[in-house]
């Protein structure tokens, strides 16, 4: 699948939450005039703690360079956990270029400011350490959504993510989410522009603000999104890990000889009798 603009972030290459198998995937499935890395690509909070780096993230690497090899325009806007990358603006890595934000015109004329968004969050500006306790609680919240779905798994369950639950869950977050995405709109009007994409806060999302096109790409630890900008110039989100399970429960009806639909249904009676 071809399209104008891709955009993606929070991969968190060198981290065991990285689901770089299915970023593979949608690298090798999807291309694009123009690619945005919108920050947090590689985490350097976590490598700086313990090196990790299997082949898959090596090889995600590489895909993003080919890509650049073969003619696509990539763009790294660093985040807050590879900030050591905002020590090189402007500079090339592969034809790779980075850059501390970007300006982005779709195809039907409309101007996007291009950030990760971690400036614009108070902790991460003026309490790093917080920040910092918060990223040991979310890896943490992670290694116990990778036991919960093993568990899962033994009575047919689909993925869940327990993080992503916390959020909605929990008022403080969802309060924060919501002020992040009001004050990251206000700068995008301060600005002139017609809208926003951003990352940083792990809520994949394409909405209205009073007027703004916000738009976050959300990551790839556990919702596993992308933005993609069609020829058009119309934007739309991606959830790949929900067409992944889409295609393997039409892979698994056929296998059975049934609709995808009444496998679903004896999955969810398999789960509320276990």
């Amino acid at each position: 699948m071809r399209y104008r603009t891709i955009f993606i972030s929070d991969t968190h290459l060198g981290t065991r939450g990285c689901k770089a198998d299915l970023l593979l995937d949608f690298l090798a499935g999807h291309d694009a005039e123009y690619i945005y890395l919108v920050g947090d690509i590689v985490d350097g909070w976590r490598l700086r703690r313990g090196w990790l780096w299997p082949q898959a993230h090596n090889d995600v690497v590489q895909a993003l360079l080919a890509k650049a090899q073969d003619g696509a325009k990539v763009f790294y806007i660093p985040g807050n956990h590879d900030e050591m990358m905002r020590s090189y603006l402007g500079t090339h890595f592969g034809g790779i270029e980075v850059m501390a934000t970007a300006t982005h015109v779709t195809a039907d004329g409309r101007k996007f400011l291009v950030t990760h968004g971690d400036q614009f969050d108070s902790i991460v500006v003026h309490a790093k350490w917080l920040a910092l306790l918060g990223d040991h609680a979310y890896v943490f919240a992670l290694w116990l959504n990778t036991k919960t779905n093993k568990l899962r798994q033994l009575w047919g369950g689909q993925y869940w993510s327990l993080s992503k639950w916390a959020k909605q869950q929990v008022k403080q977050a969802v309060n924060f989410i919501s002020e992040y995405e009001k004050v990251l709109s206000a700068e995008a009007r301060r600005g002139h522009f017609d809208g926003v994409i951003c990352g940083h806060i792990h809520s994949a999302n394409i909405s209205k603000m009073n007027g703004i096109d916000y738009v976050n790409t959300g990551d790839w630890v556990e919702s596993c999104t992308a933005v993609v900008e069609r020829f058009d110039g119309s934007l739309h989100l991606i959830d790949w890990a929900g067409v992944k399970r889409r295609r393997q429960i039409v892979r698994d009806a056929r296998a059975a000889g049934i609709a995808p639909a009444e496998l679903r249904e004896r999955r969810k009676r398999k789960r509320e009798d276990a």
